[in-house]
């Protein structure tokens, strides 16, 4: 069993807990054509929060969703009715996509008790599991974070690794974005990577139905991509959202993420930095 994941039948059976939290953290990209929180008030799993990664965020950075203070962050989800010592359920429409960001997020800033919902809205809806529509109805309460800064990397963390040779940084981005072939989708952004990374789409550690894949097709996905999973890995991506897969995928083959790359390729691509192109 992945110690990460509840199932769907884990969490209907505790819907009327009020320590578990389900949070719908769905966030699509624009090309999807889809709005996270107009779907979650068409309908939600009952009792959940919306978790928006683009308000809950570092608004001065000028990058998307960056990873907010502490003190935001308690303050947000405060008023979302999640509170200290809250069992926290991340889940998103796509199956798993925003939800691992959601997940990594909650982590950093000191629950323990988070986990990812196996098969995400999609298997829900699929097992005809009840829903409930509009706002949430949760109550605020008060929430106390405890952040882990060596969990989130800047930049310049990640240049000094690679010339260190101290850990191996993993792109999620699909592999023509990594090689320099297909353009970026945010404007003003180089094509390529970060020289010395190596390349693992996140699309290659789930099934079809968007679920992760079980143990050993992730390790042998791991492998392909060149990675040592007996090294310090931190994961990077387009802007911090999908490296969060491959953190989960890693902590789901008894890894570790050695850290995310907050400011991923929206930051790393904007100019000023060593870029590479082909395969890696």
């Amino acid at each position: 069993m992945n110690p990460n994941l509840v199932s769907t039948e884990w969490l209907a059976a505790r819907l009327g807990d009020p320590d578990v939290v389900p949070v719908d953290g769905s966030w699509y990209l624009p090309d999807a054509g889809r709005d996270g929180a107009a779907e979650f008030r068409d309908r939600h799993i009952p009792g959940a929060a919306f978790f928006d990664i683009n308000a809950v965020a570092d608004l001065s950075s000028g990058l998307p969703h960056m990873l907010p203070s502490p003190e935001v962050f308690a303050e947000a989800v405060g008023r979302l009715g999640i509170g200290t010592g809250s069992t926290v359920v991340a889940y998103d429409g796509a199956g798993l996509f925003a939800a691992a960001r959601v997940w990594w997020t909650f982590r950093v800033m000191g629950v323990n008790k988070v986990y990812v919902l196996d098969g995400g809205l999609l298997k829900w809806l699929a097992e005809g599991r009840p829903v409930e529509t509009g706002a949430s109805s949760r109550q605020p309460t008060s929430f106390a974070a405890q952040f882990d800064q060596t969990a989130v990397k800047s930049a310049d963390q990640i240049a000094e690794a690679l010339r260190a040779h101290s850990v191996q940084v993993l792109d999620a981005r699909s592999s023509p974005r990594f090689r320099g072939e297909a353009p970026e989708p945010r404007p003003g952004l180089a094509s390529g990577h970060i020289p010395g990374s190596l390349n693992l789409p996140f699309q290659d550690v789930l099934g079809a139905d968007g679920r992760l894949r079980d143990e050993e097709e992730l390790r042998a996905a791991f492998e392909k991509a060149g990675v040592d999973l007996g090294r310090p890995v931190v994961t990077t991506c387009g802007s911090g959202v999908t490296a969060a897969i491959l953190a989960l995928a890693l902590e789901s083959v008894g890894a570790r993420a050695a850290g995310l790359y907050d400011g991923s390729w929206a930051e790393w691509g904007a100019g000023g930095r060593p870029v590479a192109t082909g395969p890696g």
